[in-house]
C-alpha cells in the first residue's frame, strides 16, 4: 500500500541532498527590480567635442601623427613669394621671377650677374665688342639730319660753322680772299681766326635746298652710303674704334682741305664717308674675303672722286679716304696679344698728332707767324 500523500508545505519541501528552497521570492525580487518607480531620472548630458584651435605655425607637431608638417619656404627676394626651387649655385630659394635657366635647373639673379663679370667677352678679329645694333651708325646720321634741318631754318649755320680754312670780311658780311696784309682793314674768317671747331662741324653740314637744288641729293647720298658702309664697319670694329675712325677720317677730311685749298668753303660728310670706304677695303683684304665684289665697289668709289672733283672738294674726298684707311691698316694689322688695343690708340693718337700738327703748320704758314 502506498502512504498517504503529505501536507506539508512547500516551503518545509526537503531533499535528500537538503532543504529546497522556493524560486517563488527570487522572481519576484527580479520582476519588481524591472519596475520603474517614481519620476525617471534624466540621461546624463553628453559630451561636447573638444574644439581644436587653429594652428598659428604648421612646424607645430600634427595631432594624429605627432610628426612636423613642412615649412613654408620663400624666395629671398621676394619674402611673399612661396617657392620650393633653389638656385643651384647659391642654393638659396627663388620664385618664378628670379629664376634665370642654365645648364641644369635654375640659378638666382645674383649668380647669373657674378657668372657674366667671370666670362670673357666676345671680340671681333680687330678686337672690338660685338654689338648686334649700329648705335653709332645711327647716332651719326640723325646729328648730320638734325644739322640739316637746322640750315633749314638758319641757312647763316653754313657760313658760321662749315669748314673755311681763311677767309676776310668786312663789316657788310662781304667775302674776300684771305691777305695777311689786309687784316688790319678786314677780318679774318676761318681756321685762321682761331676757329678750330671748324674742322669737324662741316663733316656735319650739308648744301642747304635753298641755295641749290643739289642740296638735298647731297645729303641724301651721303646718309644712304653712311647707312650701307657704316653698318658693316661698325660690326667689324666695334662703337668705340669704329668712332674713332668716322672721327679721324672726317678731321684728314678738313685739314686737307686746309692744306690744299683755305680759301674754299666746303660741308658735307662725305670725306668720312670715303674713309669708311678705306677702312671696308682693308677689313676685306685682312680677312681674306672675296675681294672682287669689294675692288667693284671702291673702283666705283674712286671713280666718283674723280668725276665729282669738278662739283665737290676731291681734296676733302682724298684726305678721308687716306685717314680711313691708316686708321683701319692700324686696326687690323696690329699684335693679337695684350697690348693690341694699347697699339691701336696709339696709331689713332700719332694721327691725331700728326694732324693738328699739320693744320698748326698751315695756319702759322698764312697768318705770317701768328697762330
Amino acid at each position: 500500500m502506498r502512504p498517504p500523500p503529505s501536507h506539508t508545505s512547500p516551503a518545509a519541501e526537503t531533499t535528500a541532498h537538503g532543504p529546497q528552497r522556493s524560486a517563488t521570492p527570487q522572481v519576484f525580487a527580479i520582476l519588481f527590480a524591472a519596475v520603474p518607480t517614481g519620476s525617471p531620472s534624466p540621461a546624463p548630458p553628453a559630451k561636447e567635442p573638444a574644439s581644436v584651435e587653429p594652428s598659428e605655425s604648421t612646424a607645430e607637431p600634427s595631432a594624429s601623427t605627432g610628426t612636423p608638417a613642412p615649412a613654408v619656404t620663400t624666395c629671398y627676394r621676394h619674402p611673399k613669394a612661396e617657392t620650393y626651387v633653389r638656385c643651384i649655385r647659391c642654393d638659396r630659394y627663388i620664385c618664378p621671377d628670379c629664376m634665370r635657366e642654365a645648364a641644369v635647373g635654375h640659378q638666382c639673379v645674383e649668380c647669373v650677374k657674378e657668372g657674366m663679370r667671370s666670362v670673357r667677352q666676345a671680340r671681333t678679329a680687330f678686337g672690338g665688342r660685338i654689338s648686334a645694333v649700329p648705335a653709332v651708325t645711327y647716332t651719326l646720321i640723325a646729328l648730320n639730319v638734325l644739322a640739316y634741318l637746322a640750315e633749314l631754318v638758319r641757312p647763316a649755320v653754313v657760313d658760321r660753322f662749315g669748314m673755311l680754312g681763311a677767309h676776310l670780311v668786312d663789316t657788310d658780311g662781304t667775302h674776300y680772299l684771305y691777305d695777311p696784309a689786309l687784316t688790319d682793314l678786314l677780318r679774318p674768317e676761318g681756321v685762321v681766326a682761331g676757329e678750330w671747331y671748324r674742322l669737324l662741324t662741316g663733316a656735319f653740314l650739308h648744301l642747304p635746298a635753298t641755295d641749290t637744288p643739289f642740296g638735298v641729293v647731297h645729303i641724301v647720298m651721303n646718309m644712304v652710303a653712311l647707312w650701307n658702309l657704316g653698318r658693316v664697319v661698325e660690326a667689324q670694329l666695334g662703337r668705340v674704334r669704329y668712332l674713332a675712325l668716322y672721327l679721324l677720317s672726317a678731321l684728314g677730311s678738313s685739314v686737307f682741305v686746309l692744306l690744299i685749298a683755305p680759301e674754299q668753303l666746303t660741308v658735307g660728310a662725305s670725306g668720312a664717308v670715303f674713309g669708311l670706304g678705306a677702312a671696308y677695303y682693308v677689313m676685306a683684304r685682312r680677312l681674306g674675303a672675296d675681294m672682287a665684289s669689294v675692288n667693284r665697289y671702291m673702283a666705283g668709289l674712286l671713280l666718283w672722286m674723280v668725276v665729282s672733283a669738278g662739283f665737290a672738294s676731291w681734296q676733302g674726298h682724298l684726305g678721308g679716304l687716306l685717314a680711313g684707311g691708316v686708321v683701319t691698316a692700324a686696326y687690323a694689322y696690329a699684335p693679337r696679344s695684350g697690348r693690341r688695343a694699347l697699339v691701336q690708340a696709339a696709331a689713332c693718337a700719332a694721327l691725331l698728332a700728326l694732324l693738328v700738327l699739320c693744320a698748326w703748320g698751315k695756319v702759322v704758314g698764312l697768318t705770317g707767324g701768328a697762330a
